[in-house]
């Protein structure tokens, strides 16, 4: 077995995953925000199977549901929905060069907009405005530098 150069950065991504979410931004800026969680999430789910699975997935989505303060569970559905996807075609996505994983990672994240709108709709909680549907767009534009970053950081690279 091998051991993680860096047992602390799921951790500590995390964290700084949460941190961003709670960031206060402005209101025009509010429909922009990517779901950094996802983003960190997917990332382990791709990389480290054996650290990050449909479990890891559920436990950061109550730990982000307590700490956003939204619909207990939403985000825990959300979360392992994307990675029981993820798992399941994890082989062909490590091989797919970047630009055709943040594709699919839009696409995934736009899914998720999906689940969170039927979670909505069935409960009748209100939906979010049209405007928040822009939020996948940048999170595949972000899943790049996101994932060069812990790429590096896990892999130790200079």
């Amino acid at each position: 077995m091998i051991r993680p150069r860096n047992p602390w950065l799921l951790p500590l991504s995390v964290f700084v995953a949460l941190l961003l979410g709670l960031l206060p931004l402005p209101a025009w800026l509010l429909p922009f925000r990517p779901y950094w969680l996802a983003l960190v999430v997917a990332y382990w789910v791709i990389e480290d199977p054996e650290r990050a699975g449909l479990g890891f997935a559920f436990a950061m989505g109550v730990l982000a549901d307590l700490a956003f303060g939204g619909l207990l569970g939403e985000q825990a559905l959300r979360l392992v929905v994307m990675a029981f996807i993820l798992q399941r075609f994890r082989a062909q996505l490590r091989f797919f060069p970047l630009s055709q994983q943040a594709l699919a990672i839009g696409g995934l994240l736009v899914n998720d907009r999906v689940v969170s709108a039927a979670v909505h709709f069935t409960l009748g909680e209100p939906q979010l405005p049209w405007t928040f549907w822009w939020a996948p767009l940048l999170g595949m534009l972000l899943w790049a530098p996101v994932f060069l970053l812990l790429d590096t950081f896990r892999l130790g690279r200079r």
